[in-house]
């Protein structure tokens, strides 16, 4: 628990850069607002057809009476709810990367200079590069809909699902954040997904803490503008830890 509620602090310092390079970080939230723009636009539109959305998720609710009816389509609209965001939280976030990569990369790179040591420069070539982005992205994804996919089938449990779902949504949605968030640092070095996750489990708990409090931030209206930059800083802090761990 100490190491998970330590995690937070990695993105307290992203933050703290909103303060000492102010112009920096307001380039990373261009990106951030713009995509952010198109996603709440999607989220409108699916809160405004929820209820039609969770009775074609129940056709086989169709006959029964209203109290089995009504909570059963209701346990299918939370449901819903949580793997929209969920899932659109991390999608939200591989695609400002995305767009934003030059801005985010300066962000990157003037942590890792503040932090001391030499900033690593890749020697692979932009195709290379860009591959081995779309690979990790489409691992990550299938990863993120499978857990969405156990996540929304958890939440037809009554009570339970509920309460439990939401929940590991954020401990779960955490984790594939900060994985993905990271990837500057490891893809830098020329390290795989695999060894990314692997030094990063080795603090899963901090990791975790810094991906939760970062899902969470994204969740208040505009804070995903203003912490996507925030979050990389801290992404960029929580790598160089990780990678010190497994080097010593």
């Amino acid at each position: 628990m100490k190491r998970f509620f330590g995690g937070p602090r990695y993105l307290a310092q992203g933050l703290g850069l909103w303060a000492t390079s102010p112009r920096l970080m307001m380039l990373g939230a261009i990106p951030a607002l713009l995509v952010g723009t198109v996603f709440l636009a999607g989220a409108v539109f699916f809160v405004m057809n929820l209820g039609t959305i969770a009775a074609w998720l129940t056709p086989f609710a169709d006959g029964w009476g209203d109290p089995p009816r009504i909570a059963t389509q209701v346990a299918a609209g939370l449901a819903a709810s949580v793997i929209v965001v969920y899932a659109g939280l991390f999608t939200f976030t591989a695609v400002t990367l995305a767009v934003g990569d030059p801005f985010y990369e300066r962000i990157w790179r003037e942590v890792e200079r503040r932090a001391g040591g030499t900033v690593p420069e890749s020697a692979d070539t932009f195709w290379v590069s860009m591959r081995r982005g779309v690979g990790n992205g489409l691992r990550l994804f299938s990863a993120t809909a499978a857990i969405g996919l156990v996540l929304f089938i958890g939440g037809f449990i009554p009570v339970v699902g509920q309460i439990a779902v939401p929940v590991l949504g954020v401990v779960f949605g955490g984790w594939m954040l900060a994985v993905e968030l990271c990837g500057f640092a490891f893809d830098a070095r020329g390290l795989s997904l695999r060894q990314r996750r692997r030094m990063l489990a080795a603090n899963r708990a901090g990791t975790v803490g810094f991906g939760a409090a970062t899902y969470l931030l994204f969740l208040i209206p505009l804070g995903a503008v203003f912490a996507m930059p925030a979050a990389v800083a801290g992404a960029t802090m929580l790598s160089r830890d990780a990678l010190r761990s497994s080097a010593g």
